[in-house]
């Protein structure tokens, strides 16, 4: 028995979709610590990032791999070995790299542009961003200091940088309109409502039924019917 989504959740569902800003990212070179992982994921989630892209350690803590971040419902992981990796598909996708990092060229954060496609770039616990990461970044940043410490915490830090790209995008009403690609649109809402539903299709290579207004499936016992005749093979997206 499918347990159907209740309007509340489906339109909250759309609410939460409609404000997600596909050209704001965040990547991490080697930051390895769940409880820091998972703060930076709560924040992206926060000011409606969609995606975190993390690259492995390079030693130790290799558990992390789909474990705790894998099962995330609201932000995907995605994961690297490399940071070139990481920061080459990043700027095929048009993303501009902002690492936060001690350096003579970086500038305050406020003073970035977080309006164009940008991918905010943080290190690992104590030692902060490689050398090989600080170069492939386009622009260094800094969150200024008034204290005897020298830094925030990456995931306190994350969320001081990424409330101020939410700032600056309010300003321009950048979350007034969708703007996810309506195919990844629907297949998340679709993910989101009915995660049992969607795990089963995934694994077997079947495609999604269709929703309804209120977040409810269309005839699903005929498309229930396509899949048996099927024999669980492969269906594409007219259902044939």
């Amino acid at each position: 028995m499918i347990k159907p989504m209740t309007p509340e959740r489906y339109h909250k569902f759309r609410a939460v979709l409609d404000r997600r800003q596909p050209d704001l990212t965040v990547m991490t070179d080697q930051v390895h610590k769940n409880h820091n992982l998972s703060a930076i994921i709560r924040t992206c989630d926060a000011v409606g990032i969609a995606d975190l892209h993390l690259t492995q350690p390079k030693e130790g803590y290799r558990g992390i791999r789909r474990r705790s971040m894998g099962s995330h419902k609201y932000v995907s992981v995605h994961h690297y070995d490399r940071v070139e990796d990481t920061a080459a598909h990043l700027k095929q996708q048009g993303f501009t790299i902002v690492a936060a990092h001690f350096s003579e060229q970086a500038i305050p954060y406020h003073e970035v542009d977080f309006t164009q496609p940008c991918a905010l770039m943080l290190g690992a616990e104590k030692r902060g961003i490689s050398s090989e990461a600080a170069a492939l970044a386009d622009q260094h940043i800094i969150i200024p200091m008034q204290g005897m410490v020298a830094s925030y915490n990456v995931s306190v830090a994350a969320a001081v940088i990424l409330v101020e790209a939410q700032r600056q995008r309010l300003i321009k009403g950048m979350y007034d309109s969708p703007k996810l690609p309506a195919d990844i649109y629907q297949r998340t809402l679709f993910q989101w409502g009915y995660p049992e539903l969607a795990r089963y299709c995934d694994e077997r290579r079947l495609y999604y039924p269709e929703l309804n207004d209120t977040g409810q499936l269309i005839n699903p016992s005929l498309w229930y019917d396509k899949v048996r005749a099927s024999h669980d093979s492969p269906i594409d997206e007219r259902g044939h």
